[in-house]
């Protein structure tokens, strides 16, 4: 018996690695508050920092090609990419033209979820039940940020996102589920842009998942200007 074959490949283990860089520092320092949208502008080599305040806070992102931005976060790209479904340091995240989008440099939470989505009225409906179905969801956070930033996207360009901070295991048989989260209080993912990004965000309004204890929390967003980024100013 092949004793590797138990061994998860490293593009699937969590690769926990913390941060030098100092909150003091950053350009940006935005809290979130729960259930509401994000927009945000990330120069090619600055770092983003999100981080779960309070703990199991999922946090869905989805990003653009600033200077395109047909142009956007690809799962498929990623998965395949990485040879894996999690996120954790090391990660590269890749747009639908098949380049790098933002790198993961630093990950004190272990994982972050690709697959498990957005939550719309159609999923409310689907896991919880029917008259769930028009309580607030994350696909309502991207369409407001979007119609108020009036960029030119719209429901068309809203794409499978990133769930950072989420715990989605997938079963034998192929199914996902939403289990009890992996991250805890202050636990922090950080990004370096590869290019300029546009990131939209929902920090999720969803009251109906266990995951979260019922009770959606506040995000916290920082960003760093690199050497490579204050060079080219």
């Amino acid at each position: 018996m092949n004793h590797a074959m138990n061994t998860p490949p490293p593009a699937t283990a969590a690769r926990l690695q913390t941060s030098p860089l100092d909150p003091a520092q950053a350009t940006v320092n935005h809290t979130l508050p729960s259930g509401e949208p994000y927009l945000l502008h990330i120069a090619r080599g600055q770092t983003l920092r999100i981080v779960d305040l309070e703990g199991n806070q999922a946090v869905d992102v989805i990003f653009y090609n600033a200077q395109d931005l047909a142009e956007h976060y690809s799962a498929t790209d990623t998965m395949l990419a990485q040879g894996g479904i999690y996120l954790s340091t090391g990660s590269v995240l890749m747009s639908s033209e098949g380049r790098p989008m933002l790198t993961i440099t630093a990950d004190t939470c272990g994982r972050h979820d690709t697959l498990g989505g957005a939550c719309a009225a159609e999923s409310n409906t689907v896991r919880y039940a029917l008259q769930k179905k028009y309580m607030h969801s994350c696909r309502d956070n991207y369409l407001i940020a979007l119609q108020h930033a009036d960029l030119g996207l719209g429901k068309r360009d809203i794409v499978p996102n990133v769930n950072f901070f989420m715990n989605v295991p997938v079963t034998a048989d192929g199914q996902l589920t939403f289990a009890d989260g992996v991250s805890g209080p202050g636990k922090y993912v950080e990004l370096r842009a590869e290019m300029d990004i546009l990131m939209l965000v929902s920090n999720c309004p969803q009251l109906n998942n266990p995951c979260n204890a019922y009770h959606p929390t506040p995000a916290q967003f920082l960003v760093w200007d690199t050497p490579s980024t204050q060079e080219a100013l």
